[in-house]
C-alpha cells in the first residue's frame, strides 16, 4: 500500500513524498514524482524516516522520572495520572506566580501547522510567558522587511531557469535547498552562470562554475563593494531606483565608503574578483539571488542581508521573470493563523475562555533560554514546556540551558517522537505521534504549493499527538475557548479562511481531493516590479559593516553549518547517517591554523570559547580559510565523543536586527588533547 504526505521537516524544499506501507508500518520513503518541485526524489535524510520511526529508544508510552535529572531514568505511568499530576502543577503555580511563571520552548520539530503551531493557543490563553521564537529566521525576516515590507515573497524556484547569472550566497543548497538544483541545472543548461559566495568550500561551491570565498561576517562590505561598481561604472537601473524605491541617499553614503580595495582587505575577496562579478552581474540580467539565513547567523548579519538584498534592487532584477531574489516564500501564504495560534487570547482584552488576566505578557527570547532559567525572577521560571524542539543540544550557551534544566524546583515536561539531549531532563517525559502519524496542513519556503496530509500509518504504544496532549490539559484547567479543543480540520479550515488572491479557490475539500494546490500566482511572477507588495516603494538605507573580531584568548571564527546528512539533531539518532558523517563530529581547520598549533588530520583537540569547551577530532583541509573553522551539523550531545553539541561554544548575544541568533560569530581557540 501507498500513502502521499508532505515531509515535515524544517526545509524550504516541503517535499511530497510516496511511503509504501507494509504491516502498518513505513518500510520505504521515495518523492512524489508527479509534484513540480519534488520532481520523484528524496533526500538522503528523509529516505532514513523509517529508521527513525521505529527507533528502540522511541518514547512510547508516558512516563515520569525516577533518577536523578538528566539522566534519563524513567518510570512508566498512565495518560491519566500523567496528565492529572501535571494540570496539578500548573493550576499550583498559576495560582501561586501567575502565567508568566510557565514557559514553552517549541520551533520547528514539525512544520506543520496545525501540530507546530496550535500549542502555542494553550500557553497564550493561560498567560504565560511568550516564546519570542528567534533562534533561525527573525534575522533575516527583520532585513527583507526592511526593504520589502513584512511580506517575504521569493522568486518563484519554477521561474529559475529564466535567470541568466545566479548567485547562491550563504546557502548550501545542495544540503538544505535540494529540490532548487533542478532549476539550477534547467538555468545552467539555458547558458546561466551559477557562482556561490560562502566562508568555506561546501558541495554547493563545488556545484557551481565559480565559488567566491568571503571572510565571516563581511558579507555587508562584499556586497556594499560590488554596488560600489555598479554605482561607480553606471550599471544600475536608474530608473527603477527613481520610480520604486526611497532612501537612496542613506544607501549611497554607505556604498561610497567600500571601495573594491578597501572590501578586499577585510573580506578576503581581491578586489579584482569585486569588479568582475559586479560586471557579470550588470551584463547578465535577469539575475537570481538564492541568499540564505546563514550570513544573518552573525552579530551585524540584519546588515549584512540588507546588503545583498539591496543588490536586485538596484540592477533592477525584479522587472523580470525569474530575476530578483529568493529567501523564503512563506509571504505567499496568507492564512489565517489569529486563533489557531491564540493571538487574541493576549492581544484582546477579555476573550472567552483566558484562564486569568495578564495584561503585561512576558517576552523571553528564544536564543537566551540559559539565561531565562538561571536569571529570571519575579517570577521564576517554574514549569518548562518543550515541544517539536531540543534546546539543551540546539540553544545556545547549551551548558547554561542544562544548568537551568537541573534546578529541581523546575517542572520539565518534554513531549517527542524521539530520545533527545533535553527528553533526558525531562520530569514527565510525553509520547508525541510523528508526523506520518496525524493530520496536518503545510505551508512552505521554498516554493508556492500548499498541502494536505492525512495519517499515514497509526502511531506505536501510546503516541499521541500534541494538540490532544495540551486540550487534555486545557480541560482539566477549566478552560472554555472551543479553538482550544478543535480537530485537524477544523483548524485547516479557518486556516484557509482568508481572503487573500492567492488563496483563492483553494478549498479544504481540493486539498484532499489533490494533496497539493499551488497558490496562484499573477502570471508573469513578479512580486517586487512596482515596489512593495503594499503599494509603497523599497526601503532602500545605509548599512553598518559589524563582524565578530577575533581575540588573543580566541582567535578563531567557527561557524557550524547544517551537515548534508542532518537537520539539526532530528537524525542524529539514525546510525546509518550518522556514518555517512563520519561517524562523529569533525572539525574542519585549515592546514596553516593546524601546522601553528602542531595538530594532524584526526587528532583529539579542544575547542574553547568564553561559554564552554568540547572535544572533537580534527579534519585538516584547504576547503576552510586561515583563521576559520568549521564543524558540520547540530549533532546531539548523546551521539558526541564528550556528550556536548556544538552550542557549547556558541554565544546568546542577539543579532543586529530581529534580536535573532549569532552561532557563526563564536570566537574560539583549538587546542591540543594534552
Amino acid at each position: 500500500m501507498q500513502k502521499v504526505v508532505t515531509c515535515p521537516l524544517d526545509c524550504p524544499d516541503a517535499c511530497r513524498l510516496v511511503l509504501e506501507i507494509g504491516d502498518g508500518r513505513v518500510r520505504r520513503v521515495r518523492g512524489d514524482a508527479t509534484h513540480p518541485t519534488t520532481r520523484g526524489f528524496a533526500c538522503a535524510k528523509t529516505t532514513r524516516f523509517p529508521e527513525r520511526l521505529y527507533a528502540p529508544d522511541r518514547p512510547l508510552y508516558p512516563m515520569r522520572r525516577v533518577g536523578p535529572k538528566g539522566e534519563g531514568c524513567f518510570q512508566r505511568i498512565s495518560w491519566e495520572a500523567a496528565l492529572d499530576e501535571i494540570a496539578d502543577k500548573l493550576k499550583a503555580t498559576l495560582d501561586t506566580y501567575g502565567g508568566a511563571a510557565v514557559l514553552r520552548y517549541n520551533y520547528a520539530g514539525t512544520m506543520g501547522l496545525v501540530e507546530g503551531r496550535h500549542p502555542v493557543a494553550f500557553f497564550r490563553a493561560i498567560g504565560a510567558s511568550e516564546l519570542d521564537e528567534t533562534i533561525c529566521s527573525a534575522t533575516g525576516e527583520a532585513a527583507w522587511a526592511a526593504i520589502y515590507g513584512p511580506r517575504k515573497l521569493g522568486v518563484d524556484p519554477e521561474d529559475v531557469p529564466k535567470a541568466h547569472v545566479v548567485v547562491i550566497w550563504g546557502a548550501n543548497v545542495l544540503s538544505t535547498n535540494t529540490h532548487l538544483v533542478p532549476f539550477l541545472r534547467e538555468a545552467r543548461k539555458n547558458g546561466a552562470q551559477i557562482i556561490a559566495i560562502d566562508v568555506y568550500e561546501n558541495r554547493t561551491a563545488r556545484f557551481a562554475d565559480q565559488f567566491i570565498r568571503v571572510r565571516p561576517g563581511t558579507d555587508a562590505a562584499l556586497a556594499l563593494a560590488i554596488a560600489h561598481v555598479l554605482f561607480a561604472e553606471g550599471w544600475v537601473d536608474q530608473a527603477y531606483l527613481d520610480t520604486h524605491t526611497e532612501g537612496l541617499d542613506a544607501y549611497l553614503a554607505s556604498v561610497r565608503d567600500w571601495p573594491p580595495e578597501r572590501a578586499a582587505a577585510l573580506t578576503g575577496v581581491p578586489s579584482e574578483t569585486i569588479a568582475d562579478l559586479a560586471r557579470t552581474l550588470a551584463m547578465k540580467a535577469p539575475q537570481f539571488f538564492r541568499v540564505g539565513y546563514g550570513m544573518t547567523r552573525h552579530p551585524g548579519g540584519g546588515n549584512a542581508l540588507v546588503a545583498v538584498l539591496s543588490l536586485p534592487v538596484i540592477l533592477g532584477a525584479w522587472r523580470y521573470e525569474g530575476g530578483g531574489a529568493m529567501l523564503s516564500t512563506s509571504g505567499g501564504f496568507a492564512l489565517n493563523k489569529r486563533r489557531l495560534e491564540g493571538l487574541h487570547f493576549w492581544q484582546d482584552p477579555r476573550p472567552e475562555g483566558y484562564f486569568r488576566p495578564n495584561p503585561e505578557v512576558r517576552h523571553v527570547n528564544q536564543i537566551q533560554l540559559g539565561r531565562a532559567l538561571t536569571e529570571l525572577d519575579d517570577p521564576p521560571v517554574k514549569m518548562l514546556f518543550v515541544f517539536n524542539a531540543n534546546p539543551a543540544a540546539t540553544a545556545p550557551r547549551s551548558a547554561l540551558v542544562r544548568q537551568g534544566l537541573l534546578r529541581e524546583d523546575l517542572v520539565t515536561v518534554v513531549l517527542e517522537n524521539a530520545m533527545s539531549d533535553t527528553a533526558r531532563y525531562a520530569d514527565y517525559l510525553l509520547p508525541a505521534t510523528h508526523p506520518f502519524e496525524h493530520p496536518d496542513l503545510y505551508a512552505s519556503y521554498g516554493h508556492y504549493h500548499l498541502s494536505w496530509s492525512e495519517a499515514a500509518v497509526d502511531p506505536p504504544g501510546e503516541a499521541r499527538p500534541n494538540t490532544w496532549v495540551f486540550a487534555q490539559l486545557a480541560r482539566r484547567l477549566g478552560l472554555s475557548a472551543p479553538e482550544l479543543f478543535a480537530d485537524a480540520e477544523t483548524l485547516a479550515r479557518e486556516l484557509l479562511d482568508s481572503a487573500d488572491p492567492m488563496l483563492i479557490d483553494i478549498t479544504f475539500e481540493r486539498l484532499v481531493r489533490e494533496g497539493s494546490v499551488k497558490l496562484r500566482l499573477k502570471k508573469p511572477f513578479l512580486p517586487y516590479a512596482e515596489g512593495r507588495m503594499d503599494g509603497k516603494k523599497l526601503r532602500l538605507r545605509s548599512v553598518e559593516v559589524r563582524r565578530a573580531e577575533p581575540q588573543p584568548a580566541f582567535p578563531l571564527v567557527m561557524v557550524s553549518p547544517p551537515a548534508h546528512h542532518f537537520l539539526n539533531t532530528s537524525f542524529g539518532l539514525v546510525s546509518s547517517l550518522r556514518k555517512a558523517e563520519g561517524g562523529e563530529p569533525w572539525l574542519w581547520m585549515h592546514s596553516a591554523d593546524a601546522a601553528k598549533r602542531g595538530l594532524a588530520e584526526g587528532d583529539r583537540v579542544r575547542v574553547r570559547s568564553a561559554y564552554g569547551e568540547l572535544v572533537r577530532r580534527v579534519r585538516v583541509t584547504d576547503a576552510t580559510q586561515p583563521g576559520v573553522v568549521v564543524l558540520e551539523g547540530t549533532w546531539r550531545g548523546l551521539d558526541a565523543p564528550d556528550g556536548k553539541s556544538i552550542n557549547e561554544l556558541t554565544p546568546d548575544e542577539p543579532t543586529d536586527m530581529g534580536e535573532g541568533s549569532a552561532f557563526h560569530g563564536a570566537l574560539v581557540e583549538v587546542l591540543p588533547v594534552s
